[in-house]
Order: structure tokens, then C-alpha cells, then sequence
């Protein structure tokens, strides 16, 4: 599931996203069928799966096109009726089904979420419903939990069983609920819930009676029961050598995902988040209300949607994937324009089409202009910028972090900042800042706050890399349980690498990065603890969607 990462807004950005969009005011361009067909061309044949679009401008479409095969076994082509899955798109019908039900009164969005999930740990800070909305909860993503078992999503049929057993098991979120944004499909699977428990009918039943049948979807449902026949169904494909295999969602999960569905009832969908039809004024309002972090600063982040603007123009999207499933849909309000892309291979990327198709309505107002340096630059010199730079880990998961000198700045995370002060350092468009504790002089800070849109206020403090030879790596070897994640892995050096093995085979190597600290594939972080003795006694693992999940170390 792709990750959407928000970025600061002001406040008043909600209320412009409510305001009538003032379509006559921003004319847009007229393309021809010609041109959207050029977009998806290398999916137009019979060769290989592909992709359908659609248009809409002030809620009545006005384009819908298809391309490539829907089902490559029984030469069926792809058509604009063809039913596809848009993955993480599906959460903004969820956080619908949320809403509606705290209109009708059988629920509040700042409930305790173990009024209604009393299975759920108690934690020491309170995640509310409205935590689940905009994924600031803390919650550790489930299906980055099952992984971490050895089952992750695709290789076993999970179900919403599944999804709360794991979470019943976490001791710990992420961080205090309310602190950051982090991504995590685990709040979408538990409002699917707890619609059904409130509302006391099955969460499909409610989202057909309350959402689909009102609005016109008469193509949309859940993927609550995957063996169930979907007339219409695009299989979903991988790339595979020269040829394509299926790489079909086989599980029953679904809130987070798994809605089957047409371009021509999302574009229906989305219209009526601009007209309220149903759920009215205050339906809209909670929808478009952007996340709020416990330090007071505004993410982009709001109710299954993501609030912000692309190339000037305000646009409400979300983007989405599932297995090999691909979707997007975006809404731009002022100009009264909605494009929805859905695919049926993992190689279509659907944000990309969605937006070569939006370029080609919106060019009389796109604005694609680099953000403005920031105010107040000063002059450093390399020698000046070098005793900043260096490795660095987050005090939260202990990840290690590398600071590098480039240019007339430095780079962190993927960004680069300027100096704008002694100690002090920020990117351009001020999304990101970099203070250091103090000035270095000669030697290494002791440590900086770095801020993000979603991660304000993170230390980050200095550390030593490291290279241990074969004989320390030994004192790590050893067979590691988690009760947490009913994981069983153990460490082995092999050739001269240590490695993660596990009870199903899969293995994965780890690089040291400083004391008792090495990381492997796909951003993970091993911290390792000691006892008494200075034995080592466990670690915890962190990845994108998991904090600090305990291992200890059960044999030698």
C-alpha cells in the first residue's frame, strides 16, 4: 500500500475546500479523445493488461476510455464498465461510513476506539476514532506485522480475524496517538468493524444501503468474500520475464482497500463530495477536515483523503494499490474537473496517467513553478558546513540518518536545506527545518531537531559508524521470539554477514550501522539491547509501518 505523505498547509485550506468551486471563473481546455488515448498507449493492445479512465467536469463525465485486456486468459479486453480495484482510494468510502454513522448519533469521531474494540490494549494515551481517520492513531500497521511473521499480505488469505488478533497482541503504538502521521492500514480494517458492530449489519450491507445505492454505484461493492464471482472483474496482473503472471488479492481484509468498483462510480462519488447529496454540509465538513497534530500543525491528511494542490491548483486525492491492482482519483474543486485512473498491472502507474491526463484539462491554470528559495540565506563554505554532516540516529526508532554536505547546504532524508542562521537550516518552501542543539565549532553537534509537515520535532543525535569483524558478529547469533508478532527468527553469520533467517526459509541480511545497531532492506532497523553481563538479550525491530517491536532472544 503506497504510503501518502502530507505536507503543512494552513488551516484555512479546509475552508476553501468547502467553498462552491467556481468552474465558469478557470475555463479548461478541451482535449481530444485522441490525446488521452496517447497518454495510455503502451496499453492498447491485446497483448498485455492495462488501464480505464475517466472524466468528469461539474459532475456529468465526459470521457471514459479503456485499454489493454481485463482477463488475458479468455481474450476479454478491458472497458470502461470493467471492474477493477483502486486499492487505497477505498478509504474515503470508509471514513463515509464513519461519518454517516456519527451524524445519525451512534457514535462520536472523539470516542475511545476500545469503546467499540474493547479487544484492543489498553494504551497509557487514548486513540480516538478520529485518530483512525487521518492515521495518527499510533497504530502498528497489521500487514506489516503479519510480514514480519512470515506471512505477509498475498501469501496467506487474512481476514478481519486475523487483523484483530494481531492488533490485540501490540503492546505498544508507534508513538502517542495524536504526535505524528504515520501511514497504517490498520485504522481503516478497524472502522470497517466497528461500522458493523455499531451499525449491526455487515459493513458491505451498510456501505450499499447508506452509500452505494443513494449515490448511484451500481458497479461498486466490497471484495468482502474473495472467492465470490464479480461479473466484469479485471484479473490483476505482474510483470513476469517476457510474459505476465496474476497477482491477485486472495484475502478478505477489506476498509483499508479492497473496494471493486468503475471509473464511472468513483467520478460519482467524488462528485458528491462536492455536493453533499448525501450526508450533507456536516458530512463535508468532517471529510475534508485536514489532521491536526498533538503540536498543533495541519496535515494535508483528512478523512480517507489527502487535501492539497498539484501544480498550483487545489486538487482532493488519493492514490492506491493492491497487489496488482493500481488507482487514483482526484477531484480538482475550482475548476470543477475529476479524473479517475484504475489499472490492472503492477507496472501501470496510475498517479502518473491520472495527472497526464489532468494536464491536459487543466493546462490554461497549471502553475508548475519550483518552490521559492528561503528567506534569509547565508553564505557557508564547505569547511564551515562539514562538522554538521555525518551519521546520525532517530531517538524514536534509532534508525540511523546520514548528513552530507552538497552544495552551498546540506542534504538529510532526501532533502536539502539551506542555512539560514548559525545553526539553523531549512529547504526550499520551508517544508522541512534542521536545528542543531548548538554551534559545532571544530567538533560535531550534540545533537538537531529536525521538523516535517508529518514528523514535527524529531532529535536526531550523532553517532559512530561501525564495522564489526566475524568475532563480534557472533555474540549476535542466536534463535529471537516476538509475542507480538508470534515470530520466530534466528541470526546466522554467513559469509561474514549477518543474517536473519527464517522459520519459512526467508532470509535477509543486515548491515551494521553503529553499536549494536544494523539495518536491512526496505528502511528496517535492528537495535539491539543487552543485559546483565552485557550478553545481548534481543532487539527490536522498525520499518515504515512498526515502531520498536520486542524480539527476545530465546536461545543461543
Amino acid at each position: 500500500m503506497p504510503t501518502v505523505h502530507p505536507v503543512r498547509l494552513r488551516p484555512l485550506l479546509l475552508v476553501l475546500a468547502l467553498a462552491p468551486a467556481p468552474v465558469a471563473a478557470q475555463a479548461l481546455a478541451r482535449p481530444s479523445v485522441a490525446e488521452v488515448d496517447a497518454v495510455f498507449a503502451a496499453f492498447d493492445n491485446t497483448r498485455s493488461p492495462g488501464c480505464a479512465v475517466g472524466v468528469s467536469q461539474a459532475g456529468v463525465p465526459v470521457l471514459q476510455r479503456a485499454y489493454g485486456m481485463a482477463d488475458l486468459e479468455h481474450d476479454v479486453p478491458n472497458r470502461p464498465q470493467t471492474v477493477f480495484e483502486p486499492g487505497s482510494v477505498s478509504k474515503q468510502i470508509t471514513a463515509t461510513a464513519t461519518i454517516l454513522l456519527a451524524l445519525d448519533g451512534k457514535l462520536s469521531l472523539d470516542d475511545d476506539i476500545r469503546t467499540y474494540l474493547p479487544e484492543l490494549p489498553e494504551y497509557p494515551e487514548t486513540v480516538r476514532v478520529r485518530h483512525l481517520l487521518n492515521h495518527t492513531s499510533g497504530l502498528r500497521d497489521w500487514g506489516s506485522v503479519a510480514g514480519i511473521e512470515g506471512w505477509p499480505r498475498t501469501r496467506r488469505a487474512h481476514t478481519h480475524t486475523h487483523v484483530l488478533d494481531i492488533l490485540s497482541r501490540q503492546r505498544s503504538l508507534n508513538y502517542p496517538a495524536g504526535d505524528y502521521y504515520s501511514y497504517t492500514n490498520s485504522g481503516y480494517n478497524l472502522q470497517a468493524i466497528l461500522v458493523e458492530r455499531v451499525s449491526g449489519m455487515p459493513f458491505a450491507e451498510f456501505s450499499r444501503q447508506r452509500i452505494f445505492e443513494p449515490l448511484g454505484m451500481a458497479h461498486t461493492q466490497w471484495r468482502d468474500d474473495f472467492n465470490r464471482i464479480v461479473k466484469d472483474r479485471a484479473i490483476a496482473y505482474a510483470p513476469d520475464g517476457d510474459g505476465w503472471s496474476m497477482l491477485m488479492p486472495f484475502e478478505d481484509v477489506h476498509g483499508n482497500g479492497g473496494l471493486l468498483t468503475t471509473v464511472e462510480d468513483l467520478l460519482a462519488f467524488t462528485q458528491n463530495l462536492e455536493t453533499g447529496a448525501v450526508g450533507g454540509p456536516r458530512y463535508l465538513e468532517e471529510m475534508h477536515r485536514q489532521g491536526v497534530l498533538t503540536s498543533g500543525q495541519v496535515i494535508t491528511y483528512a478523512s480517507g483523503v489527502v487535501v492539497d494542490t498539484y501544480k498550483g491548483v487545489r486538487q482532493v486525492q488519493h492514490s492506491g494499490s493492491t497487489a496488482g491492482y493500481r488507482g487514483h482519483l482526484a477531484r480538482f474543486p475550482d475548476q470543477g474537473l475529476a479524473v479517475a485512473v484504475m489499472c490492472n498491472t503492477a507496472s501501470g502507474n496510475a498517479t502518473r496517467l491520472l495527472y497526464q491526463v489532468a494536464d491536459l484539462y487543466l493546462a490554461p491554470v497549471l502553475r508548475d513553478e519550483p518552490p521559492a528559495p528561503p528567506a534569509g540565506v547565508r553564505r557557508m563554505g564547505a569547511e564551515q558546513l562539514q562538522p554538521f554532516a555525518g551519521l546520525y540516529r532517530d531517538t524514536r526508532t534509532g534508525a540511523p540518518l546520514e548528513i552530507a554536505v552538497e552544495g552551498s547546504g546540506l542534504r538529510v532524508d532526501g532533502s536539502e536545506v539551506l542555512p539560514i542562521g548559525e545553526t539553523r537550516f531549512v529547504s526550499a518552501g520551508g517544508d522541512v527545518t534542521l536545528t542543531f542543539v548548538e554551534r559545532p565549532g571544530a567538533g560535531r553537534p550534540s545533537a538537531a531537531v529536525m521538523d516535517r509537515p508529518d514528523h514535527p520535532d524529531v532529535r536526531i543525535e550523532p553517532v559512530t559508524p561501525v564495522q564489526p569483524d566475524a568475532a563480534a558478529l557472533g555474540a549476535y547469533e542466536g534463535t529471537y521470539e516476538s509475542a507480538e508478532a508470534e515470530a520466530r527468527w534466528r541470526l546466522e553469520v554467513r559469509d561474514g554477514t549477518l543474517t536473519l533467517v527464517g522459520r519459512w526459509g526467508d532470509t535477509l541480511a543486515l548491515r551494521p550501522a553503529y553499536a549494536d545497531v544494523f539495518t536491512g532492506g526496505g528502511g528496517r532497523t535492528f537495535v539491539f539491547h543487552r543485559g546483565v553481563g552485557g550478553a545481548v538479550d534481543g532487539f527490536t525491530w522498525s520499518e515504515s509501518r512498526v515502531w520498536g517491536l520486542e524480539f527476545e532472544r530465546v536461545a543461543r
